[in-house]
C-alpha cells in the first residue's frame, strides 16, 4: 500500500508501489490531476481510474479496492468507493491531521507526537514494509 498524511495544509506520501508483498517501484507517484481534480490515492493501483471515474459520475462494474484524498476546489476530501452504494466523498476539517494506507497508524503518532506530514510519512516508512522510496509534499492551497 503506501502512507499519505495530512497536516497543517500539506499532503505527504510516499513513493514505494508494491504487489503481494513484493516491491515493485521506489519511484511511484500518488497524485493524479484528472479535470483539476488532484486525487492522493491509496491501495490496488489497477482500481484507481475506477474510482476516479466514480467521482466524476461513472458507475464502478467492479469491486473498488482504492481510497484517499481528492482536492476539488481548495476543498480537502476523503475519497473512496462502497459496492452497494458507490462512491462516497467526506470533507475533511482541515485544521484535524489525518493519515491513510498502511502506515497510517504510525503517522498519525508522529503527527500527535508533533511531527510534520512529511516527517509522519518518514516515521512511517522506519516500521511499515509498503512504505518506502521518497517523500513527496504538495501544499493544498486554501
Amino acid at each position: 500500500m503506501t502512507t499519505i498524511a495530512y497536516k497543517n495544509g500539506v499532503i505527504a506520501h510516499d513513493t514505494r508501489q508494491t504487489r503481494n508483498g513484493t516491491i515493485i517501484s521506489d519511484e511511484c507517484s500518488k497524485c493524479q490531476v484528472v479535470e483539476g481534480v488532484s486525487f492522493f490515492l491509496s491501495g490496488a493501483v489497477c482500481d484507481e481510474k475506477a474510482l476516479i471515474a466514480a467521482y466524476f459520475g461513472t458507475p464502478s462494474q467492479v469491486s473498488v479496492e482504492c481510497s484517499g484524498y481528492a482536492i476539488d476546489s481548495g476543498k480537502l476530501l476523503l475519497v473512496g468507493h462502497d459496492d452497494k452504494t458507490g462512491i462516497w466523498k467526506q470533507e475533511l476539517d482541515p485544521a484535524n491531521p489525518d493519515a491513510i494506507g498502511s502506515g497510517s497508524a504510525y503517522a498519525l503518532a508522529a503527527m500527535d507526537m508533533g511531527a510534520s506530514a512529511e516527517q509522519a510519512v518518514r516515521s512511517a516508512m522506519k516500521r511499515d514494509i509498503y512504505t518506502g522510496g521518497k517523500v513527496v509534499t504538495f501544499r493544498v492551497a486554501g
